[in-house]
C-alpha cells in the first residue's frame, strides 16, 4: 500500500525509534500525504507493518486531529474557530468561505478542489484570525484578504 520510497522511510525510522509503535505518528503522517487522507484500511495496513494493535493506530489517528479521516479537496482550508479568533470574527470567515466556495463546513466542493473545517486552534492567537491551507498559514485575515487567497487558488 505505501510506496517503495516510504517503506524504505519506515525502515530508515526503525533504527531511530525504540519499538514500531513510536512509528504510529510518522506511518500516519505518510498514508496522509500519500492518500489524502487515513483512511480505516490504512489504519489496519499501518497496524500490520509495524506489528502493532490496530486499537493503537486508530486511537492515535483518532486522538490527534491533523489526521484527515475522511476525503477532503485538494486545498483544505482550515479556520480556527477557538476564543482569539472567534472574537475577531472568524465564524463570519467561514461562512463567506462556504459560501463563497459552494461548499458545506466538513464537505468537498463539487469540483473537489476545497474543504472548508472549524478547527481548535492553530496556536496563532496573536495573530488571530487564522487559518491554514494545507500546510500554509495565514493571519491577521480579513474578508478581503480571504477573497484575494482564494483567487490566487483557483
Amino acid at each position: 500500500m505505501f510506496t517503495e520510497e516510504n517503506l524504505k522511510k519506515i525502515e530508515t525510522l526503525k533504527a531511530r525509534y525504540p519499538n514500531t509503535k513510536s512509528l504510529t505518528l510518522p506511518a500516519l503522517w505518510m498514508a496522509q500525504e500519500q492518500f489524502g487522507w487515513v483512511s480505516e484500511a490504512s489504519m489496519k495496513y499501518i497496524s500490520v507493518l509495524l506489528n502493532i494493535p490496530y486499537n493503537h493506530v486508530y486511537g492515535v489517528a483518532s486522538f490527534y486531529t491533523m489526521y484527515n479521516k475522511k476525503p477532503v479537496g485538494k486545498f483544505h482550508i482550515q479556520v480556527c474557530t477557538n476564543i482569539s479568533c472567534q472574537l475577531l470574527g472568524s465564524e463570519k470567515l467561514v461562512v463567506h468561505l462556504c459560501k463563497k466556495l459552494d461548499v458545506s463546513k466538513g464537505e468537498i466542493s463539487k469540483d473537489g478542489n476545497f474543504t472548508v473545517s472549524e478547527v481548535e486552534c492553530l496556536g496563532s492567537c496573536g495573530t488571530a484570525p487564522a487559518m491554514q491551507i494545507n500546510d500554509d498559514y495565514f493571519e491577521n485575515l480579513t474578508l478581503e484578504k480571504i477573497d484575494d487567497i482564494i483567487s490566487k487558488l483557483k
